[in-house]
């Protein structure tokens, strides 16, 4: 491991993570009650799950699945994308966002961010639309909502599907509504970083029933036993039918239940993460050679991540530098993300650097700290410290 600066004891003796899931007994309970009982998977936990979460949104359908990757599947097969047609994303997200759409057979198109908020920009996603466009994916990064009824409006001008990728954004806020209702769809994340957890699991809401019932159907390989959606009616009650190709995406009860028990504590877990990012741009509001993140008044983020951005012009080190010497100090930094387009399998596509000059830029100055319910106070001071000893030694005089 890199040295702390000048060789010196490092800010804290054991390493801290940049998110960690947060579990307790009634977590572990509500799971345990599961593998006692009959259904470990495709029982009534699920739709249980589902149940809640369109609840807490204010959706009237949910469709849980085993990652959130599938959900954004699931969310282009609902919205009918398929070969020929154009997908607007940002390339300020997790490749998944992104992946989605080609395994779909569709074409991923990438509109620049807004260099404040970093989410995408409207205007960019305007000089991108074409003949070919059928969607806009639209990611609430870090947890703060886009420009929703600018892009629904600018959807419905042009005839186009917006999937908003809430994977960040489970509990924010956009002037005053949870996210999860305003786009035609809305996919979640339930990896263990994320605002609540089923250890690994995805879900996507809709107000639009046909969506919906699309997204039942390809989440269990396109099979149904509903009555009222048989075409053969002649048959038994044993019967089922295949009607369309879809895929074995189920969420089990087991993670049904753990989400079912982490939901009741996701208020708490966001007031958490917003003390913290409170904390930290206090600390670093004056702090010459750092830009703190930027929340537009009329929305509330859920505080996903917390990205300092630095000003490389007022520091002797390069980021990847900085970065280290923040390892070095046992602090779990991270960068999120690099840009899909960089990928070498986007340039085998023939995606090239250049195409989105303010993401680009962006990433070049972007360091994720820790940020996680489950910080302790001594945590949050050990990251301030830290931060500031490495600025102190890097920066210009």
């Amino acid at each position: 491991m890199t040295l702390a600066i000048h060789g010196g004891k490092p800010v804290r003796e054991s390493y801290l993570a940049y998110g960690k899931q947060t579990i307790d007994d009634k977590d572990i309970e509500a799971v345990v009650n599961i593998l006692k009982g009959d259904y470990l998977t495709t029982g009534p936990n699920v739709a249980h799950f589902e149940e809640k979460i369109a609840e807490y949104v204010g959706a009237p359908y949910a469709v849980s699945v085993c990652n959130g990757t599938a959900a954004l599947h699931m969310a282009m097969f609902g919205c009918d994308i398929g070969p020929g047609d154009e997908v607007i994303v940002t390339p300020m997200t997790f490749a998944a966002s992104s992946n989605a759409i080609l395994y779909v057979g569709a074409v991923p198109v990438f509109a620049d961010i807004d260099e404040e908020t970093m989410n995408i920009d409207i205007k960019s996603i305007e000089d991108k639309i074409t003949d070919k466009t059928k969607a806009i994916v639209a990611v609430d990064f870090t947890g703060q909502p886009v420009d929703l009824e600018e892009i629904m409006a600018l959807a419905k001008k042009h005839n186009l599907y917006v999937i908003e990728d809430g994977a960040h954004s489970l509990g924010s806020e956009y002037k005053g509504k949870k996210v999860g209702t305003l786009a035609d769809v809305t996919t979640f994340s339930f990896h263990p970083v994320k605002p609540i957890t089923t250890g690994e699991g995805g879900i996507a809401t809709t107000c639009n029933r046909e969506i919906y019932e699309r997204m039942k159907l390809f989440r269990t390989h396109g099979i149904t036993r509903e009555q009222e959606e048989l075409i053969d009616l002649e048959q038994g009650s044993w019967y089922y039918e295949q009607q369309l190709l879809g895929y074995n995406y189920r969420l089990t009860d087991i993670q049904a239940a753990l989400g079912t028990s982490q939901l009741h504590k996701i208020e708490q877990f966001i007031s958490r993460r917003r003390e913290i990012v409170s904390t930290y741009n206090e600390a670093f509001k004056n702090v010459v050679g750092l830009k703190t993140p930027y929340e537009k008044e009329d929305r509330k983020s859920g505080s996903h991540l917390y990205i300092i951005r630095f000003d490389l012009e007022q520091f002797t080190a390069t980021r990847k530098e900085i970065f280290n010497a923040l390892k070095a100090e046992n602090i779990g930094v991270n960068v999120h993300y690099i840009p899909v387009h960089y990928h070498p399998y986007y340039r085998e596509l023939g995606y090239q650097k250049g195409i989105c000059p303010v993401a680009e830029k962006v990433y070049e100055e972007m360091i994720t700290l820790p940020l996680f319910p489950a910080m302790t106070d001594q945590d949050i001071e050990d990251v301030i410290t830290a931060v500031e000893k490495v600025v102190e030694a890097f920066r210009k005089a």
